[in-house]
């Protein structure tokens, strides 16, 4: 076993336990921290395919953004589970069923899935340098013309935020 193969099992074994953590927490904030460590693993995967710049627009994007919204929400909402209704028992259930039928269908699915080798002379597969050639020479004008729309989306936020 050499050392990619221990890391990826690393990554995958704390990855499943925060995924587990996520579901399985009663606190709403626990769910969430362990949320933003299973991104964080994933973010380690993703280095582990070359991938860095998707590694750090995930972390950036996902890890950073959008988790600080969802503790923000859970903040704002002030969660009790003295205030929260009662699940009814068939409905547990329910949940348990789809969800194990899911499962058996995401294993059946993946049984016979087979992960296409790397070829060892491409290595420069997922850097950066190749998406800015790309972005720069193929796709320029769908480019500047995002740019353009996101800049007046900025302008309308501002004209419409903006207090008389």
């Amino acid at each position: 076993m050499n050392t990619q193969q221990v890391i990826f099992l690393v990554l995958s074994a704390i990855s499943l336990a925060s995924a587990m953590g996520v579901i399985l927490s009663k606190n709403p904030v626990t769910s969430v921290l362990c949320l933003i460590l299973t991104f964080f693993t994933i973010a380690g995967h993703y280095v582990m395919l070359n991938a860095q710049f998707l590694a750090v627009v995930h972390i950036i994007v996902y890890a950073g953004a959008i988790m600080v919204l969802f503790l923000f929400v859970i903040m704002l909402m002030n969660l009790n589970a003295d205030v929260e209704p009662q699940k009814r028992n068939w409905l547990k259930y329910a949940g348990a069923i789809s969800g194990g039928t899911l499962l058996v269908i995401l294993v059946a699915a993946l049984r016979d899935a087979s992960m296409p080798s790397l070829q060892s002379g491409s290595s420069d597969i997922g850097l950066i340098a190749n998406l800015g050639k790309t972005l720069f020479h193929q796709y320029v004008v769908p480019f500047e013309i995002s740019s353009v729309l996101f800049l007046s989306a900025m302008v309308g936020a501002v004209v419409i935020g903006k207090k008389e």
